[in-house]
């Protein structure tokens, strides 16, 4: 009962802070900490609040990473992999390194391999604050991918160089084994997580029933998790990869159902889990100060206070310092961009001109080498669309914060290591300065350094003309004599008149809004004007609905499809009026 009755508690704090978080325009991890802190010092709550790190590593990180990895673009990911791949492994052993032999210079009695160990923990950063900011604030597409993808992939990287670390305090470890075990953590962990996403997208995909998929949907980052870390290898990243593998397959083999349902419920999972790791650190962190007063050990909380800043001020320098060659490398591409994008055009050019092959096996060949070329192209247009100048790199490198697995990671140091209460108070200090100070400023660098994302109006037009030729293409499909209905059954004309109708409403409801955005016409459109009225209609048929039940007039059943029948509709109204 206990329990049961903290979690209620939980909960409603994470809903209450969330959403008075948005009326501030804060992200609500920081606040949620400070209101973990505080709750700490409630007289009712035991003097020690510790939560054994192997539930957050186990329980807490595969369905967290695997929500988050659902939803990145794999095309995005793609984009940005170089970036990503530097940040997330070179930046993440650099940083332990260096850290490690700061350490080790400081304290006398802590060696290199523990050392290492704490830089391995504090290494990694936590996009969820800095993600929340920026998407808010509307900064370039790009630059959210490179925050996401680095936090997706750095947590893989930190746990194997941290494993390592702690083998190395117990026996001698060669730096040619700790590298070959680190690629073939990552190599295995790769091919699990590929694995368990073709299987579990396949088998998902016969399952014919949004519940019953959504259901194995939440066993999926586990399948991926347990295999892979009882291999000796990264669960984390095969996590990751098979949450990749997913969201981008989800359009192809699942059903609309199926992901409406996921995407909402993962949602909610990923919504509850970060915030409410949050919340738990800042209750911690009472308990761990009182372990640091009873074993001082030659640090007092003093000594670790200012131990914990100078690594705060070392972290974002070796990232300035990391990011300003991956800048240089970038504009060096986007450069090389504009030449490499005509070659390419000239290409897809001569194998449009080119006879259209005869043979099945041609076709398929040409169709592969046209595909290829136009992707290439549109990943030029997208760099050179989106290119990171230094004030790009500049919000890089403030957005490194750090936060769920540096509290988790930082929990499972050995008792036995010298300083280890003083090694994870540090480990939360950082992570909690770098949440308030770079969390909580970075909007205003952000609007500082004007950095700014997609123009609205530009986003629009390009949804326009998706629209549209995703429409030319269902039209054409309205012109083939046999549509699909049953054999010798003629189509009625006015049928199909009507379907062509519908089909073109949402076009044309986005060149509206394109016209108005162009125009600045306030007055409202034809299209506008429809959701105005609908809306008021479907207000009065809920009424109507709701009357009927009063009465008792119609079965539950009946009311139950009807009300089915109203809420999807209600539901595509709100959507519509949200995109508007």
């Amino acid at each position: 009962m206990e329990y049961a009755l903290i979690g209620v508690i939980g909960i409603i704090v994470l809903v209450a802070v969330s959403a008075f978080s948005k009326q501030l325009g804060i992200a609500s991890p920081l606040v949620l900490v400070v209101v973990g802190v505080a709750i700490s010092f409630l007289p009712f709550l035991p003097a020690t609040v510790e939560i054994p790190p192997w539930v957050i590593l186990t329980v807490v990180l595969p369905p967290l990473l695997y929500s988050a990895a659902i939803q990145v673009p794999l095309m995005d990911f793609r984009r940005n992999l170089g970036t990503i791949s530097a940040l997330s492994v070179l930046l993440v052993i650099a940083t332990a390194l260096i850290i490690g032999f700061v350490l080790y210079a400081i304290l006398p009695d802590l060696d290199l391999a523990a050392g290492i160990a704490l830089g391995a923990v504090i290494s990694p950063t936590d996009a969820v604050a800095a993600t929340a900011v920026a998407k808010r604030l509307g900064l370039p597409t790009r630059l959210v991918t490179m925050l996401e993808g680095e936090s997706l992939v750095n947590d893989a990287s930190a746990l194997v160089l941290l494993k390592s670390a702690l083998a190395a305090t117990a026996a001698t470890v060669h730096v040619a084994a700790v590298a070959g075990q680190f690629a073939l953590s990552v190599v295995v962990a790769i091919a699990i997580g590929l694995i368990v996403g073709v299987v579990t997208v396949y088998i998902r995909s016969r399952l014919d029933d949004p519940v019953l998929e959504t259901a194995m949907s939440f066993a999926v980052p586990f399948i991926a998790y347990i295999p892979a870390e009882e291999l000796g290898a990264s669960g984390v990243l095969a996590v990751v990869v098979a949450g990749l593998y997913t969201g981008h397959n989800a359009a192809r083999r699942f059903s609309a159902q199926a992901r409406i349902a996921e995407r909402l419920n993962w949602r909610t999972v990923q919504f509850l889990l970060e915030n409410g790791v949050f919340l738990v650190m800042g209750v911690q962190l009472k308990s761990i100060v009182t372990a640091v007063e009873t074993h001082p050990a030659g640090l007092d909380l003093w000594g670790c206070l200012l131990l914990a800043l100078m690594i705060c001020v070392l972290l974002l320098v070796i990232r300035g310092l990391f990011i300003i060659p991956i800048v240089l490398r970038l504009r060096a591409n986007e450069r090389k961009a504009h030449q490499l994008g005509d070659r390419l055009s000239d290409g897809i050019d001569r194998m449009r001109e080119r006879p259209k092959p005869k043979t099945d096996r041609d076709k398929r060949r040409w169709s592969r080498v046209t595909r290829y070329l136009e992707r290439r192209s549109a990943d030029i247009t997208d760099m050179q669309d989106s290119s990171i100048g230094w004030r790009g790199g500049a919000v890089l490198t403030w957005a490194g914060m750090r936060g769920v697995v540096t509290l988790a990671a930082a929990q499972t140091l050995p008792r036995d290591t010298p300083y280890s209460y003083q090694l994870i108070l540090i480990a939360f200090i950082v992570a909690l300065v770098t949440l308030l100070v770079q969390g909580g400023t970075l909007p205003l660098v952000i609007r500082w350094l004007k950095v700014t994302g997609s123009d609205a109006a530009a986003d629009r037009r390009e949804l326009a003309g998706l629209l549209e030729e995703m429409s030319e293409a269902g039209l054409a499909v309205l012109e083939k004599p046999d549509i699909g209905l049953a054999e010798g059954e003629k189509v009625d004309q006015e049928v199909v008149e009507r379907v062509r109708q519908d089909t073109m409403l949402r076009v044309e409801a986005e060149w509206e809004r394109v016209e108005r955005d162009t125009n600045d016409r306030t007055s409202a459109g034809p299209h506008e004007q429809y959701r105005a009225l609908r809306s008021v209609v479907l207000d009065a048929e809920r009424e109507a609905l709701l009357e009927a039940r009063s009465r008792g007039n119609y079965p539950s059943r009946i009311l139950s499809k009807a009300q089915t029948m109203l809420d999807f509709d209600e539901s595509r109204m709100a959507h519509r009026e949200k995109d508007a």
